[in-house]
């Protein structure tokens, strides 16, 4: 898999540093560099990159204010000199954050999370076109259909997928590595053990997911994700998750 980059950072010795680690990675195009954000807008605009090393302090239009301008699809990895702007840099999404001076190490562990992301990115994409994934499950691989999907539950070292037909399939995996792959914001993480097929879920009281037979929580780590797919599908006055870090809603006979 090839990514393709581009640099700004109006330093043109920390911009030739990066150009010449870019060279000689493997996966890595460079498609452009430039001393300004400002420079830089039109350009990715048109031609948009899978990654951009973005310095944060340039005139102009700073690294954190270009982040905000352009889609969650392009991927960012900070290079600054002040550490202090680490908290910053990761309120916008961003892959990693590298303080200068950049070893070769530091930017290879940095692309390296780049190119998983985009593998995780491009699955989610198939997966969300195909609507079915497969899954181990004891000496075999058992198709699971997403649109059968109501909820996915974590328990110790296995996920059960909670069908529609009442079939509960268990896989040896952890939740959060299921839920890096499952399309969203149709699969949301409600709780630390709970993925919700959101179109199939029937009410929503207070902190939790109502089903038929199983209640699912919302805890307050993933609140604001519920909430925001919630305030999309609201018709009428919004309406507001009181969230909860209580016990979920497993019942231990179920396992």
């Amino acid at each position: 898999m090839i990514i393709t980059c581009a640099i700004i950072d109006d330093e043109p010795l920390a911009s030739a540093l990066l150009e010449s680690y870019v060279k000689k990675t493997p996966y890595l195009m460079l498609e452009g560099i430039y001393n300004s954000a400002v420079k830089a807008i039109k350009d990715l605009h048109e031609n948009p990159v899978d990654l951009i090393f973005l310095d944060i302090q340039m005139p102009e239009l700073n690294g954190l204010e270009f982040a905000k301008i352009f889609s969650k699809d392009m991927k960012i990895i900070f290079t600054t000199a002040f550490p202090q702007y680490a908290i910053e840099g990761y309120k916008v999404n961003a892959v990693d954050y590298l303080l200068k001076p950049i070893s070769y190490e530091d930017f290879l562990k940095s692309t390296d999370k780049a190119l998983e992301s985009t593998t995780v990115s491009i699955k989610q994409d198939i997966y969300a076109q195909d609507r079915f994934i497969f899954v181990k499950t004891e000496y075999k691989l058992q198709r699971i259909n997403l649109d059968d999907i109501l909820f996915v539950e974590g328990w110790k070292d296995y996920v059960y997928f909670h069908m529609k037909s009442g079939e509960i399939v268990a896989t040896l995996m952890s939740i959060k590595k299921l839920s890096e792959f499952l399309p969203r914001p149709e699969f949301l993480r409600t709780h630390r053990s709970f993925i919700v097929h959101m179109p199939e879920a029937p009410t929503v009281e207070r902190f939790r997911i109502l089903f038929e037979d199983k209640v699912v929580p919302i805890s307050s780590n993933f609140k604001d994700d519920v909430q925001a797919y919630l305030d999309v599908h609201t018709v009428g006055e919004k309406w507001k998750i009181t969230s909860s870090d209580k016990p979920d809603g497993r019942r231990k006979s179920e396992m």
